[in-house]
C-alpha cells in the first residue's frame, strides 16, 4: 500500500505511549453472534472480483479452506489472491476474531466491503514494513491511511513512530512489543465501525490501537465483512488463519 498520511486533525484520539503495555479492556460477549461455524464457508462467498485476482484474470479468488476450525487462506497460484466475504450486509457493527497468520502474507479485515473489495480495511499487513489494525481505504484511493507503528525486519518487532503518521502514538512501545504480541499463537483482533462518514476503532488483544473519524462519505452505509489474501509475489505456501469470528450489530433498529 502506498498513500499519503491523513491530516492529524482527523485523528480523534491520540493514544499515549507508555513504558508498559496498558491493561486490555474487558469486553462483554452480549449481543455477539458467530458468523463462522468452524466447519465450512456457509454464509460466506469467495470473490474473484478484486484487483488481487488479476493473475487468473479474475477466474479465482485465492485458496480458502477450513482446517482445525479456522478459515485458512493462501494464493491459489503464485500472485493470485482474493477475498472471502459474508453474504450478509452490515451497517454499524463490531467484529472480533482470532488470527494466527504466517509472517509474509498481506491480509486484511474488510469493513463494509463490496464484492469487488472496496472497503475500509483494518490492516493485517503481517510482514516486514507492514501494520496491524491501522485503517486503509482499500479500492477507494488509499484514503484514509492511518497507522501508529510499522513492523520492523519481521513481525516480532515494531518501529514507532510510523512513517505514515509519525505523531500518532502506539499504546505499546517497540521495546514491549515482543512480550505483548505472540507470533505463532492465536491473538484477538477487534474493529468497530459506526456512522457514515464512519468512526472506526480498532483493538489488538483488547488494547485500543486506533480511533479514527473520517470526514468524507466514501462508501455505502452497509457492506460485507471480508478477509483478504493479497495478490502479488508467491504466497502459495504461506497462510492466513482466522477463527472465532463474531459480530455485534450496532445499527439502530
Amino acid at each position: 500500500m502506498r498513500a499519503l498520511a491523513v491530516p492529524l486533525a482527523c485523528l480523534v484520539a491520540l493514544v499515549p505511549a507508555s513504558a508498559q503495555p496498558p491493561a486490555p479492556e474487558k469486553f462483554s460477549d452480549a449481543g455477539f453472534v458467530s458468523i463462522f461455524n468452524g466447519k465450512d464457508l456457509t454464509g460466506w462467498t469467495v470473490s474473484a472480483k478484486t484487483g488481487h485476482s488479476g493473475t487468473t484474470k479474475n477466474k479465482s479468488g485465492g485458496k480458502w479452506e477450513i482446517k482445525d476450525g479456522a478459515i485458512v487462506g493462501s494464493q491459489d497460484v503464485p500472485g493470485n489472491g482474493g477475498i472471502v466475504i459474508t453474504d450478509k450486509q452490515y451497517g454499524d457493527f463490531e467484529v472480533a476474531l482470532e488470527m494466527k497468520n504466517d509472517d509474509g502474507p498481506d491480509s486484511g479485515l474488510f469493513l463494509r466491503s463490496t464484492d469487488t473489495g472496496k472497503c475500509y480495511q483494518a490492516m493485517i499487513d503481517y510482514h516486514k514494513g507492514g501494520n496491524l489494525m491501522g485503517v486503509y481505504g482499500e479500492g477507494i484511493g488509499g484514503r484514509p491511511h492511518v497507522r501508529n507503528f510499522d513492523f520492523g525486519k519481521d513481525v516480532n518487532e515494531i518501529v514507532v513512530p510510523s512513517r505514515q503518521t509519525p505523531d500518532y502514538k502506539s499504546p505499546v512501545s517497540a521495546a514491549d512489543w515482543k512480550a505483548f504480541w505472540k507470533h505463532g499463537e492465536w491473538n484477538e483482533l477487534r474493529a468497530r465501525i459506526e456512522g457514515n462518514p464512519p468512526k472506526i476503532t480498532t483493538w489488538i488483544k483488547g488494547v485500543k490501537f486506533l480511533e479514527y473519524q473520517d470526514t468524507e462519505k466514501r462508501l455505502a452505509d452497509t457492506g460485507g465483512i471480508a478477509l483478504q489474501v493479497h495478490g502479488g509475489g508467491d504466497y502459495t505456501k504461506q497462510f492466513v488463519r482466522y477463527r472465532n469470528i463474531r459480530v455485534r450489530d450496532l445499527s439502530r433498529k
